[in-house]
């Protein structure tokens, strides 16, 4: 196996994926049969700058550098062999935020993310005018905030693209972004594929007082589907991916694309009555549509896979960063005792904990708000635990409370899917660290939303392999086959994963607990008003 992998490098028949996530870029190689080879990774870290969430575009490089750098290494010591050419790249980045460029390509204002809250005005209008949902972290509410902030480097933008496409742009010189991506930068009309014109003219004839010097359309990435040709790497690029010059130019790209549509491929859920659901520093669930909701909802997102079907979103800013904090403390608390923590071992031992408590967990609850959450209607966040004198104190519904607090806001927005919009799922897929512990998270979401989930052992691979299956669709499928077919025929072969089915008593203790959640967000926002 390692010498046909090595042999594959070799030949230049390899294929990349990098997706740039919340706190790591990660780099994976596939063979030709969409089986991974090697990876690499860089760990980092979103900045609060002027009460913005950013990442400087220092920080971008050096880590997509020293991510592909690390894969690089990954195949050295493998393999023996360096890196020159590949069968084709794909990027892909988390979803929408605010990228803008002027005329010389500078970046206008620092990269604001997706976890900012500052655009609720410009989403609520936008929303109405356009009888659509518009989500505060879309790029067009990014855009129509500045506008009303008065921000004067608007005027002067000729270019507004995401993360993924600001990547692709630099190593290819294409300004161009996946369906998926370009679909949480402003609506996608379903007929058309393309930017709903008819919310294009809206937005200019609102915006028109302002007398910018652009059409919004001429600020946008132009719209391409899955399998459909983006370019290919430049000598430039080549050399900002690789400064060791080991990487050669003309490598085509695929499409690039946002962590949700990396996530829908790596699960193979593209077709309709299929969804997934990525629970991480922040979670989401995608459900591919059959056909349109009977209206809006201002926690339901539509976007669509990386080849153009309506998907219903749910997204939430929070997911598993509070436990991450809290499994810290435990470890300083081992440490204290003179106890060499191991990470693995103590999430393992404390994911396991949890099943033991109550199926409300005993009266407590826990809110996971480490930023807003627009969901539930909060502009900022304060991580809370919040206990009555009665409440069952102990460690088990601790941890079950913070297993539910990371996926609780995910089933507020999926209730309205599942129980009022009646959407039918055959297949929900997990993925995402939260499902690290075999069985523990599966079994919290099941109960969470009265429906079976699916784990895969692929889905730990994640959205770097998502991007580089997409990468594969664009020169394997010789335009012949939908993405649904490519992989249910040549990436999964009939895997459908481990399914878990929700248990009675969880789902009862689940609903119980989300009442009183409901009702305790009062104490969050007096947490957000009082707290600083």
């Amino acid at each position: 196996m390692k010498q046909d992998a090595k042999s594959i490098i070799e030949s230049g028949k390899a294929i990349l994926g990098i997706e740039l996530g919340s706190t790591r870029i990660k780099g994976i190689l596939i063979d030709e049969d969409n089986n991974p080879i090697a990876q690499g990774s860089h760990q980092w870290e979103n900045q609060l700058v002027d009460g913005l969430w950013t990442y400087s575009l220092e920080a971008i490089w050096a880590g997509l550098q020293d991510c592909y750098a690390n894969l690089r290494e990954d195949v050295l010591q493998k393999y023996g062999i360096e890196i020159h050419h590949l069968a084709a790249i794909g990027i892909s980045a988390m979803m929408h935020g605010y990228m803008a460029f002027n005329r010389q390509g500078d970046l206008l204002v620092p990269f604001r993310t997706w976890r900012n809250t500052n655009t609720a005005q410009a989403a609520q209008e936008l929303s109405e005018l356009f009888h659509f949902n518009i989500p505060l972290r879309w790029s067009i509410s990014h855009l129509y905030q500045a506008i009303l902030n008065g921000e004067d480097h608007v005027g002067d933008i000729t270019y507004l693209t995401t993360l993924a496409g600001y990547i692709h742009w630099q190593l290819t010189g294409k300004k161009v972004l996946g369906i998926g991506d370009a679909s949480g930068m402003v609506p996608i009309h379903p007929d058309t594929k393309n930017y709903d014109a008819a919310m294009v003219g809206a937005f200019d004839k609102l915006v028109a007082p302002q007398g910018y010097p652009w059409k919004l359309e001429d600020l946008l990435p132009q719209v391409l589907l899955a399998g459909e040709e983006a370019g290919t790497l430049t000598e430039a690029g080549a050399q900002k991916l690789d400064p060791s010059g080991n990487l050669k130019a003309g490598i085509p790209f695929c499409p690039p694309e946002g962590d949700a549509g990396t996530g829908m491929t790596a699960t193979n859920a593209v077709r309709p009555r299929t969804g997934n659901v990525s629970c991480g520093t922040s979670s989401f669930s995608m459900i591919v549509l059959e056909k349109n909701l009977s209206k809006p909802y201002s926690v339901i997102d539509i976007v669509t896979t990386p080849d153009g079907s309506p998907v219903a979103m749910v997204h939430c800013n929070n997911c598993t960063s509070d436990i991450n904090a809290w499994v810290g403390i435990f470890k300083e608390l081992l440490e204290l005792m003179g106890e060499k923590a191991n990470m693995h071992c103590l999430f393992e031992k404390l994911f396991q904990v949890a099943l033991q408590g109550d199926p409300d967990c005993g009266g407590l609850l826990s809110y996971n708000y480490i930023s807003g959450e627009p969901v539930t209607g909060l502009a900022e966040g304060r991580p809370l635990v919040v206990r009555s004198p009665q409440d069952t104190f102990s460690l088990a519904n601790f941890m079950r409370a913070q297993l539910y607090a990371a996926v609780g806001v995910l089933k507020i927005g999926n209730d309205i899917l599942l129980k009022q919009e009646k959407v039918q799922v055959d297949r929900l897929t997990g993925h995402g660290g939260f499902f690290t512990t075999k069985g523990i998270g599966q079994q919290i979401l099941a109960a969470a939303l009265d429906t079976p989930i699916s784990v895969m052992e692929t889905a730990g691979e994640g959205g770097a392999w998502g991007i580089a299956l997409l990468a594969s669709y664009l020169v394997n499928q010789k335009g012949l086959t939908s993405l649904a077919d490519f992989l249910d025929q040549n990436v999964f072969a009939g895997n459908t994963g481990t399914e878990i089915k929700p248990d009675p008593r969880d789902v009862e203790g689940f609903n119980q607990y989300i009442q009183h959640y409901e009702a305790g967000l009062k104490i969050e926002q007096a947490a957000v008003e009082n707290k600083k």
